[in-house]
């Protein structure tokens, strides 16, 4: 075993470049951290030297596999090729990386990649085979390089250092800086002979054989005898030396004989080494072919059996596609017949409607002359004959209706009875079904008939007939409930804006003026509060309730009293005081009724203690604390104007109260008019979007819907028939839309524009 005194040398510190022998290769060995010894070697090495990037690869004995450490003993052969391929890959990075190095400084360079259980005994055997004459290669692991060191510290190291072949010099670096210097053993007289000795009988042996691999072991005949026998050099030298110095001229023709075998047997192994190299690259490229041949037969199965599944895939879609398709003619033939009968029985409905309307126009028209006459006579029409001026409806249509009043349509109930929702003759309706238990239910039907059947109004609900025998009263649908119900956002309804509750309190105030001024006897609700305002579909107030009002004589009108009742009825919260002590009923009742409701407007609360709670939010000056946020921004000057109207109305003493008509209206007027103008934007908004863009020429300005009978005012607007006739029928003569006095209030027919929108409703409903 050569040891460091073999071919020792103290640490070499120089800067110098080494010297370099022609055709010589210098082999650096390099790992993953081997930067800095290249860049040792290409410094200290002459420009034109020929390097050799080695790396020795040893499998690893444990695998780290999702965080554990696995013996490679256990896994498949596949699992550690495949390992394998990924390091071996990662080395020819590396290695590639260290060429580009060598590429930028101009120096040719070769790739070598060897495997080796053991690192140190692969590069040992290494240099031996490829009788490699100058290696470089690291002193230490990086964990113990220091500047300072002077021995090698790494395992590796020291094995290469004392079992390499002794002719070869390996330089040891540590972070840029050489460490330690083996030299190349001397070669003596003896070894000389030993091996012209050694490389005759080599000689001879490739004679007598053709074979590459006899000629290699010859070779290594003599390669091994010098690693082997290293101390006969010395020996030999001195032993001989005086007999060398006589025979010089013997030993110089033995000398050129043997570099002439050497160099034969270089030029062989060689040759032998490069067809080595072509087997070896010729094998891997078969190999390769082989895995690509084989992955190609493998997706082409693999494609051939995912065409056959998509086949049947689409087979059997396109049965489903034909199955679908003829269940679809079918039913859409179905639905056209639905639809043609559909289309008869609205055509029918619109002219049964229409018939309805012109009977009810007809009916309105008979009551007022009628009513008129009466009063040129001084007569009631009501105490006259008693008669009812509505539709007389069977218990049976009643029942039907309403499923024999299933309890799933109930839609309200009170103390007085219950409400239900029915669709009769093609109209959704509700019905008010009184208690028959109650002794009163009688007088409060016949009341709610006498009443509603003579006064018409748009903001007091419309009565479109009465079944005596089941008690029940059938008034027109509200879809959007009462105005109690929507201050609760009940069923989470969206809550009222302030524009929306401004118009809700002139609406209320519009019906109860419209009471109170009644022809030829005054009429008190009496039962005046947010669960008897109803609103339509379009929010719009509608009074109802009216089976406790009373209706006043002119008799009476100069007086304080109007009416004494013993016993005052209605919602406590909304009593008026006076009514409620001495039991005498006038107008002024009503006026206190309403300024509860108008609190409850701007504020969204109940009534209990509503009444101080606002005086003291007024005198403080700290109303918006108490104004319902859920409303929008309300604006300042009208929410005060209407906290203290509403004080005003729900003052103790009547006296103080004020005249709905000549007070409370002038302030309500200008706050409608600006509240409308947002709601009518809004309004046609939200028409547009419900009936998919609808031109807003074709939607009337009072009923916020499409018209079906356009009529042209005086001025210059279209309007519903119904909607503005009943305008002119309460006594305004101004327009809805300029608010300015009408010239004339003759009507004339749109028909352009009842063609149009019969047209777009026709296209739309296909």
């Amino acid at each position: 075993m050569a040891t460091a005194t073999a071919g020792s040398s103290s640490p070499h510190t120089g800067d110098s470049p080494e010297p370099s022998f022609s055709g010589e290769k210098v082999y650096v060995a390099v790992g993953a951290q081997s930067r800095a010894t290249l860049l040792w070697a290409l410094h200290k090495f002459p420009q034109g030297t020929a390097f050799v990037l080695l790396h020795v690869y040893s499998p690893p004995k444990f695998l780290h596999i999702l965080g554990a450490k696995i013996p490679a003993g256990q896994l498949r052969e596949q699992e550690l090729i495949a390992h394998k391929k990924m390091d071996l890959q990662r080395i020819s990075d590396n290695l590639d990386q260290y060429q580009l190095i060598c590429a930028q400084q101009k120096v040719q360079t070769e790739k070598l990649v060897v495997e080796s259980d053991d690192v140190a005994q692969g590069l040992v055997d290494l240099i031996s085979e490829h009788n490699v004459s100058m290696l470089v290669m690291g002193a230490a692991d990086d964990k113990h390089c220091a500047k300072k060191m002077k021995v090698l510290k790494s395992k590796k190291a020291r094995v290469v250092e004392q079992h390499a072949d002794p002719f070869c010099k390996i330089w040891f670096i540590c972070k840029g800086t050489l460490v330690y210097c083996r030299k190349a053993a001397p070669v003596s007289h003896d070894m000389i002979r030993d091996c012209r000795q050694s490389g005759t009988s080599a000689q001879s042996s490739v004679e007598r054989s053709s074979s590459l691999s006899e000629i290699w072991c010859a070779s290594n005949t003599w390669m091994h005898k010098l690693i082997l026998e290293p101390h006969i050099e010395t020996t030999s030298s001195y032993r001989y030396s005086d007999k060398v110095k006589e025979d010089t001229k013997e030993r110089d023709k033995s000398d050129n004989e043997l570099q002439h075998i050497l160099m034969e047997l270089e030029r062989v192994r060689q040759e032998a080494y490069e067809e080595k190299c072509r087997r070896e690259k010729a094998e891997q490229e078969l190999f390769e072919a082989l895995q690509k041949a084989q992955a190609s037969e493998n997706l082409y199965f693999g494609e051939l059996k995912q065409r056959n599944e998509i086949e049947v895939k689409l087979a059997t879609t396109i049965e489903e596609v034909e199955r679908l398709a003829r269940t679809a003619d079918e039913l859409a033939a179905k639905l056209q017949k639905e639809y043609e009968k559909i289309l008869v029985l609205e055509k029918r409905s619109a002219h049964s409607d229409r018939i309805i309307k012109d009977l009810m126009l007809q009916r309105d028209k008979a009551v007022r002359e009628a009513e008129a006459v009466c009063v040129k006579n001084g007569e009631s029409t009501a105490i006259a004959d008693r008669t009812m001026h509505i539709t007389e409806l069977s218990i049976s249509e009643i029942k039907e209706a309403t499923c024999n009043f299933d309890h799933s349509l109930k839609v309200g109930e009170s103390v007085y009875g219950s409400v239900y929702k029915g669709f009769l003759r093609h109209t959704n309706v509700a019905v008010k079904k009184l208690n028959p238990e109650s002794t009163q239910s009688l007088s409060q039907f016949n009341q709610e008939v006498e009443i509603l059947s003579r006064v018409r109004h748009p903001n007091l609900v419309t009565l479109i007939g009465a079944c005596k025998d089941a008690r029940a009263l059938v008034y027109e649908y509200m879809p959007n409930g009462s105005l109690d119900d929507r201050l609760a956002c009940k069923d989470n309804s969206k809550p009222l804006s302030w524009q929306l509750r401004t118009r809700i309190a002139s609406n209320i105030c519009s019906a109860l003026i419209f009471l109170h001024s009644n022809k030829p006897h005054s009429i008190v609700h009496s039962d005046l509060k947010a669960s008897n305002i109803l609103l339509d579909g379009n929010n719009v107030a509608k009074l109802s309730g009216f089976g406790v009002c009373r209706m006043l004589t002119d008799e009476f009108k100069a007086t304080t009293t109007l009416y004494r009742h013993t016993h005052p009825k209605g919602s406590f919260v909304y009593i008026d005081p006076e009514y409620a002590i001495s039991g005498d009923l006038t107008p002024l009742s009503d006026v206190y009724s309403f300024g509860i409701i108008l609190l409850r407007l701007l504020t969204g609360r109940s009534g209990f203690g509503l009444l101080k709670d606002v005086q003291r939010a007024v005198e403080k000056g700290c109303l918006q604390a108490i104004l319902d946020s859920s409303a929008g921004d309300w604006p300042l000057m009208h929410a005060e104007q209407l906290a203290r109207v509403g004080l005003r109305c729900c003052e103790i003493r009547r006296k103080n109260r004020p005249d709905l008509q000549t007070e409370v209206w002038t302030v309500l007027e200008p706050m409608l008019r600006s509240a409308s103008s947002m709601l009518c934007s809004l309004s046609f908004k939200s028409v547009s979007e419900d009936f998919g863009n609808v031109p807003s020429y074709f939607i009337c300005p009072i009923q916020q819907d499409v018209m079906r009978d356009p009529l042209i005012a005086a001025d210059g607007f279209t309007y519903e028939a119904e909607a503005i006739i009943e305008w002119f029928d309460i006594g305004h003569y101004t327009s809805l839309m300029t608010y300015l006095d009408l010239p004339h209030r003759d009507l004339l027919p749109n028909h352009a524009l009842r063609s149009a929108i019969q047209e777009w409703l026709q296209t739309n409903a296909d």
